[in-house]
């Protein structure tokens, strides 16, 4: 019986042209690499995450279901009435019945109905072109810090050969100092660096006022400082004494998605108010300087970047948004040890910590998509690719029929890990370089900015205007847990050129 944990591996085969000694001098040389890939997760469906994405459809259409039966029921009873009825000898029992349905459909309407989240604008930081690392001058600095021995050398090397990452993005320099040790003031002078650019950039952008604000929320992975990266923004800014403070920490890549739910829910609870998010990592205090190589490869990855993002869920701000939020799909699989450990921060044997990234980690990754991606297809996809899809499941033995989920977005912003997953995700869904172009680009241009990778890949799409009225926008991202969050925008108006941009020259 085949095991449902069998391994799935790729290989890859190099020509190393002829050999210049040894047994086989004059001839062609090959190596061969065999690594674990991603599985092929669209050849089965889980039915309890199809049935969990029907359930958040059935919840989130109750008003939907309801206002037009209480609708029918008041117009049969207006029906059912006369000019009399309206005069001064009016019924007193149909009168009041009447206005009470008339309070239940206001009721229904107003209390129930859930509000829409906009998205009034965001913002992406470019650090100076000081901090710009080559992948040249990254070896070059790592070999002259004397933190690494020529193995960690060399596989960093190799990796970043192989990463997709341009020559363009940006690093701290201090990391590359002799005798590297992270320290609080290297991480905060980096979150500041970072944070309050792409504050001061929204705020700019948006020209809300400061006393607006009345929520705010900050994620970053690694770095957590008392006071927190939350408190620092409120005391930079000068927030208000009312603001409603949250600091998310230790939830990785994929807490920029978490960060937006939480925004939605507290907007909910504070109707009529402004939600920033702040989406950031620091490298500085990421950085791991052993010999470890599963902990070596954050450092190859792993860039410099923040992103700033200002929501609204009053009706007013509908002209002014950018994007409304319409589905938001979190999977979590930290019940599972493999996935629970395939991402987190330890000390290697020496005593130096780092972020350790297990070789299951594409495997993991791979099941948390497929059940994300299982979880959000009855929100988003067209009524007859579901229609396809339970009538294969319902008549035929063989594997079930994998809706095509480019008929429900139009744009798709994959987190910018590695080459090879972007390769991967593209491969297991059938995507066209035109839908994955936008990824590919900011792991070239910026690297892996951790949680706000997504919002560089969306500030691509808009730099290169791309972004139409009535486009969809999927946006996935993944994190230590192991997490993979889903989240769907639709764009209210065709959005031009913006005035400023990470992807423009100053």
């Amino acid at each position: 019986m085949a095991s449902h944990n069998q391994e799935h591996l790729s290989t890859e085969i190099v020509n190393r042209g002829i050999a210049d000694s040894g047994p086989y001098a004059g001839s062609l040389s090959f190596s061969v690499t065999v690594r674990r890939g991603l599985p092929d997760f669209l050849n089965s469906v889980n039915l309890k995450y199809v049935k969990l994405g029907y359930a958040y459809l059935i919840s989130h259409g109750f008003y939907f279901l309801t206002a037009p039966v209480v609708l029918v029921i008041f117009g049969a009873q207006i029906g059912k009435l006369t000019w009399d009825d309206f005069c001064l000898k009016c019924d007193l029992m149909n009168a009041l019945f009447m206005m009470g349905l008339l309070s239940l459909i206001l009721y229904i309407h107003l209390d129930l109905k859930p509000r829409s989240t906009y998205l009034v604008d965001f913002a992406c930081y470019r650090p100076p072109d000081e901090l710009k690392t080559s992948k040249e001058k990254f070896i070059e600095l790592a070999r002259k810090s004397g933190n690494f021995d020529d193995a960690a050398i060399e596989f960093q090397q190799r990796v970043l050969k192989n990463s997709g990452i341009g020559d363009e993005t940006y690093l701290p320099t201090g990391i590359f100092r002799a005798s590297h040790r992270r320290t609080l003031k290297d991480g905060r002078e980096e979150a500041a660096m970072v944070m309050f650019g792409a504050v001061n950039e929204l705020l700019a952008a948006t020209k809300i006022k400061i006393k607006d604000i009345r929520i705010l929320i900050v994620n970053c992975g690694i770095l957590n400082t008392t006071p927190s990266l939350s408190a620092m923004l409120v005391n930079h800014f000068k927030l208000g004494h009312y603001v409603q403070s949250f600091n998310l920490g230790g939830m990785g890549c994929a807490a920029g998605v978490i960060a937006i739910d939480l925004a939605r829910d507290l907007l909910n609870a504070y109707r009529g108010s402004y939600a920033l998010v702040v989406s950031t990592e620091a490298v500085s205090y990421s950085w791991y300087r052993g010999k470890d190589i599963h902990m070596l490869l954050p450092n190859c990855f792993f860039r410099m970047g923040a992103a700033a993002m200002l929501l609204s869920n009053c009706h007013l701000d509908r002209w002014r948004s950018k994007y409304e939020l319409k589905q938001l799909v979190r999977t979590h699989k930290g019940m599972d040890n493999r996935s629970f450990k395939s991402i987190h921060l330890k000390e290697d044997g020496e005593g130096k910590q780092g972020l350790s990234v297990s070789k299951d980690v594409v495997e993991v990754g791979s099941h948390a998509l497929k059940d994300n991606i299982t979880t959000l297809g009855p929100l988003v996809l067209p009524f007859s690719e579901q229609l396809h899809f339970f009538t294969t499941l319902l008549f035929h033995n063989s594997k079930p029929y994998i809706p095509n989920y480019k008929l429900a977005f139009e744009h798709v912003c994959i987190l910018a890990t590695s080459k090879q997953v972007l390769d991967e995700i593209q491969k297991n869904l059938e995507l066209t370089e035109e839908y994955m172009e936008a990824s590919r680009r900011t792991l070239e241009r910026f690297g892996n900015t951790s949680s706000s990778s997504i919002w560089y890949e969306l500030s691509y799409l808009e730099a290169n205007r791309r972004v139409k009225r009535g486009d969809r926008i999927w946006q996935i991202a993944f994190g230590s847990g192991f997490k993979c969050n889903s989240v769907v925008w639709k764009a209210l108006r065709n959005v031009g050129m913006p005035k400023h941009s990470p992807w423009f020259e100053n």
